[in-house]
C-alpha cells in the first residue's frame, strides 16, 4: 500500500500566501475603481487611436497636435450625443413615478383576471366586512426611497463627470507620448533582439486585435442603434432615439446587455400608451429588438469580426460576470477587451499558452472521450490557429506575420532614434 505523503509546510504556506494575495488584489481593485477604471479606459482608447497618431506622425504632423485633434473629436462627438439624449432622458426621469404607477395599475388589472393571484384589495371584495386594503410594499418603497435614489443618481453623475475628465486628460498624454513610452520600455529590456522582438510584436498584436474589435463592434452597434431607433419610431414607442442609443450602448455587453435592454423596452411599452392595447402590441417592441439582436449576433458580427477575434462564449460570459461584479457597468463593457488582451499575452507565453486554448473560439470538432482514452502517442490539442510569432531560434523576417515583420523597423525607429516626450 502506498503511503500518503502530506505536502510540505512550505508548499502549503506558499499557496496560502498566493491565495491571500489574490483576494487582497481583487478587493484592492474594487476599492480603487475610481483610479483604475480611468487608466484602463484610457489605455484601451490609446490602443484604438495610436495607429492614427503614428500615421499622422509619419506624414510629418507632431504627435501632440494629432493627439489633440483625435481627443477633441472624441469629446465633441460624446458631448453632442449626450446633448441630444439629455432631453428625452430627462422627460423619462420626470415621468418615472407616474409611469411606474401606471405600469403597476396595469399589472394589478391583469393579476385580477387570474383567480388566486389578484392584488390584496381585489381578493377581499367578496368578504362580509371589507377590511382595509393592504398597502403595496413596492409603492411604499418607491415613494420613500425616491429622494435617496435621486441623491444617488446625482452622486454617480458627479463621479462620472470627474472620471470622464481624468480619462480625457490621461488619454491625451498617452496618445501624445505613446512613441516615447514604448521606446523607453523596449530600451529597458535586455539587449537581446529576439526578446525585444517578442515583446514588441506581442504589444503590436494585442493593440491590433483590440483596435480591430473595438472599431468593428462600435460600427456594428451604431448600426444596431439606428435600426432599433427606426423600428421603435415605427411602432410608436416614445423617444425612439433614446432607445436606439441605449441599444447601441448595451450591445457592448455580451449576453447580459441585450437581456437588460429587452427588459427596459418592455417596461417602457408597459408605461406608455402601448400598454392599453393588446398583448401583441405591448410585446411588439421587445420582440422586434430581440429579432434585430438575433440577426446581428448570429450573422453580422461573426462575418465582420472573423475567426481571429472569436472567443469562447463561456469565457466571455464569465469575464462579463466577473468584471461586472468588480466594477459594475463599466467593468462589463471592458470585459471583452481585457479578455482579448489576456488571450494575446497567453498565446506568446509558454507557461500561459494552455489558457489561450480555452479562450480561443474554434469550429474544430472536439475528439471523443473514447479516443482520448485509447493508448497511443500524446496528441497536442492546441488549435492550429494559435501560434507564436517568434520561435526559439531567430526566424527569417520575411516568413513572419505582418505585425512581426515591422519589429526590426520599430526597434530602429523607437530605440535608436528616441524623441523627447511632449
Amino acid at each position: 500500500m502506498r503511503a500518503f505523503v502530506l505536502p510540505r509546510p512550505t508548499t502549503v504556506r506558499r499557496w496560502a500566501s498566493r491565495g491571500l494575495l489574490l483576494i487582497a488584489l481583487l478587493f484592492l481593485l474594487r476599492e480603487a475603481s475610481s483610479i483604475v477604471l480611468p487608466v484602463l479606459v484610457a489605455l484601451i482608447l490609446t490602443f484604438v487611436m495610436a495607429p492614427a497618431v503614428r500615421t499622422m506622425r509619419h506624414h510629418g504632423l507632431p504627435e501632440g497636435i494629432s493627439a489633440a485633434m483625435l481627443v477633441t473629436t472624441l469629446v465633441g462627438c460624446s458631448v453632442l450625443a449626450l446633448a441630444l439624449l439629455a432631453e428625452p432622458a430627462a422627460q423619462w426621469w420626470e415621468r418615472a413615478p407616474q409611469a411606474v404607477s401606471q405600469a403597476l395599475n396595469r399589472v394589478d388589472r391583469w393579476r385580477a383576471t387570474i383567480p388566486g393571484f389578484g392584488p390584496p384589495a381585489e381578493r377581499r371584495t367578496g368578504s362580509r366586512a371589507a377590511a382595509p386594503a393592504t398597502p403595496d410594499p413596492l409603492r411604499e418603497r418607491l415613494t420613500s426611497e425616491s429622494l435617496a435614489l435621486t441623491a444617488q443618481v446625482v452622486g454617480q453623475g458627479v463621479r462620472f463627470v470627474v472620471s470622464a475628465a481624468a480619462t480625457t486628460v490621461l488619454l491625451y498624454f498617452l496618445l501624445a507620448s505613446e512613441h516615447w513610452v514604448l521606446s523607453r520600455c523596449i530600451e529597458l529590456l535586455p539587449a537581446r533582439p529576439r526578446l525585444r522582438a517578442l515583446v514588441l510584436g506581442g504589444l503590436r498584436a494585442a493593440q491590433r486585435d483590440i483596435s480591430r474589435y473595438v472599431v468593428s463592434v462600435g460600427l456594428i452597434n451604431a448600426g444596431v442603434g439606428m435600426v432599433v431607433g427606426v423600428v421603435m419610431w415605427t411602432l410608436e414607442l416614445p423617444n425612439p432615439g433614446l432607445w436606439g442609443a441605449l441599444a447601441a450602448l448595451m450591445n457592448f455587453i455580451p449576453y447580459l446587455g441585450p437581456l437588460i435592454m429587452a427588459g427596459l423596452i418592455l417596461a417602457a411599452s408597459l408605461a406608455s400608451s402601448l400598454g392599453d392595447g393588446s398583448v401583441l402590441a405591448l410585446c411588439a417592441p421587445m420582440l422586434a429588438y430581440l429579432a434585430i439582436h438575433a440577426v446581428e449576433a448570429n450573422a453580422v458580427t461573426p462575418m465582420v469580426v472573423g475567426k481571429r477575434l472569436s472567443m469562447n462564449p463561456l469565457s466571455v460570459l464569465l469575464s462579463v460576470m466577473f468584471w461586472g461584479w468588480l466594477w459594475g457597468m463599466a467593468g462589463a463593457v471592458l470585459a471583452v477587451p481585457l479578455l482579448i488582451c489576456l488571450k494575446s499575452i497567453s498565446q506568446r507565453n509558454r507557461l500561459m499558452r494552455p489558457i489561450s486554448v480555452y479562450l480561443q473560439g474554434s469550429d474544430r470538432p472536439c475528439p471523443s472521450l473514447a479516443s482520448l482514452l485509447q493508448p497511443g502517442p500524446v496528441v497536442a490539442t492546441i488549435d492550429t490557429t494559435i501560434h507564436t510569432e517568434v520561435q526559439e531560434r531567430p526566424a527569417d523576417p520575411s516568413r513572419l506575420e505582418p505585425a512581426t515583420r515591422e519589429v526590426h523597423t520599430e526597434i530602429r525607429t523607437d530605440i535608436h532614434e528616441p524623441r523627447s516626450a511632449p
